[in-house]
């Protein structure tokens, strides 16, 4: 993942988050807003009705306008205009805030004329044991008669009736938290990445002088005269090109797809007559095939078949593709056979063996870097698991399409789509 596709996505990532937060800041606000116009509205009722109530028993008339007021969020005071008994009050509002849900505490006070001050009368409490603080209520001097009723727990109470909205939000927030830190993860990830990229592409370079030297001294102990007169002389400096050309190839390999995966990666198409290609291609892998007691069939189309592809990287994917047909072949022994054809303006080419076969758990996996198919204690297959995934993209770069087929112990067909 480049630089500025990690940029895009903390940066979408982010707009995401304060786009959650702030719907659901708007959400929870405005649901606090719905809640606290409720309980306005049912005290009010309630106010109203225990005025209603005093006012039959005292056999007096209420004021028709300014009847309840709001002095705080949670304050209220009452217009009364005539002398009140501290106890119907209690006992009224008590009633009628408890027929109509709001159970929950409240403090009341009643104006005093003569003393020109509140009076306080009680802090009533749902509870078994009052051991609220009692405080002082202030004075409204609009009215004259009136008494005051406030809610110290109103805020709980809103909060209590907004349980589902609380429980979303602390939801969102361990979401957000999770959000944050996978962010974070992200921008780590990415720069371990690119060190383990610097370090195994600064390693490859480093090998590549050795491997070079070791290539000239055992050409020179090839060409010698004693050498080759020596069998075993002879051998040991065959086994030392062999080694050599393995590693130059891993190395070659590893180089290969460091610069596939850098942003100035480039193809260098030409034009090949594909049948022609693979037949020079093959040349050289034949005699290997031989050697093992195998067989390597062809069966390609007679019409020509010009195509555009990078010349190197086309011989890489015939190479890779057969060598492992090879090395997975059964007994060691490869059976293989190379096709092309003809399907309208496109062209299938196919190369299907008799090997070991592939696993369906494991199919879905085998173009992941650095993935190789599980094969238990056995180990006499090498390899980095790079050469499907170089594969694949050079395919992909190309504009064409490779599927591969494959059953346990039966064999596997890779089909390329040009």
């Amino acid at each position: 993942m480049s630089d500025n596709t990690i940029r895009q996505v903390i940066l979408l990532g982010a707009l995401a988050i304060m786009g959650v937060i702030g719907v659901q800041s708007y959400w929870v606000m405005n649901t606090w807003d719905i809640q606290q116009e409720e309980f306005d509205r049912t005290v009010k009722i309630a106010l109203m009705r225990t005025a209603q109530n005093l006012a039959e028993i005292d056999s007096v008339e209420l004021p028709t306008r300014d009847l309840i007021k709001q002095t705080a969020s949670n304050a209220y005071v009452v217009n009364y205009e005539n002398p009140i008994k501290i106890s119907n009050l209690e006992h009224y509002l008590s009633k009628e805030l408890q027929d109509r849900g709001l159970i929950l505490d409240f403090e009341y006070g009643i104006f005093d004329c003569s003393s020109d001050e509140m009076v306080y009368g009680d802090y009533c409490s749902v509870g078994e044991e009052n051991t609220a603080l009692k405080s002082s209520l202030p004075k409204y001097d609009d009215f004259i008669y009136y008494f005051s009723v406030r809610f110290p727990s109103m805020p709980s109470h809103l909060l209590n009736r907004m349980q589902l909205s609380v429980l979303f939000t602390v939801i969102l927030l361990f979401a957000v938290l999770f959000s944050i830190y996978c962010m974070f993860i992200i921008v780590r990830q990415k720069r371990l990445s690119e060190m383990q990229k610097d370090f195994i592409n600064n390693m490859t370079h480093e090998f590549k002088t050795p491997i070079s030297t070791i290539k000239i001294a055992a050409d020179y102990f090839h060409k010698n005269e004693d050498i080759q007169n020596n069998p075993r002389l002879s051998k040991y400096t065959n086994i030392i090109q062999e080694q050599n050309q393995r590693l130059n190839n891993q190395v070659e390999k590893v180089l290969q797809i460091a610069q596939m995966e850098k942003d100035n990666f480039k193809l260098n198409p030409e034009p090949i007559e594909l049948n022609q290609f693979i037949e020079k291609t093959l040349k050289g892998i034949e005699m290997k095939i031989q050697e093992r007691g195998g067989m390597l069939k062809t069966r390609l189309s007679n019409a020509s078949m010009p195509i555009q592809a990078d010349r190197l990287h086309l011989s890489n994917i015939l190479s890779n593709l057969l060598d492992n047909s090879i090395k997975y072949s059964k007994e060691g022994i490869p059976e293989i056979e190379v096709s092309t054809t003809q399907i309208g303006e496109r062209i299938l080419l196919e190369i299907q063996d008799k090997g070991i076969g592939i696993s369906k758990e494991h199919l879905g996996r085998i173009f992941d870097k650095f993935y190789r198919v599980p094969t238990g204690n056995v180990h006499d297959v090498k390899g980095f698991g790079l050469g499907l995934f170089y594969i694949k993209n050079i395919i992909e770069q190309h504009g064409w399409k490779i599927k591969v087929n494959s059953k346990k112990d039966i064999g596997t067909t890779v089909a390329i789509t040009i």
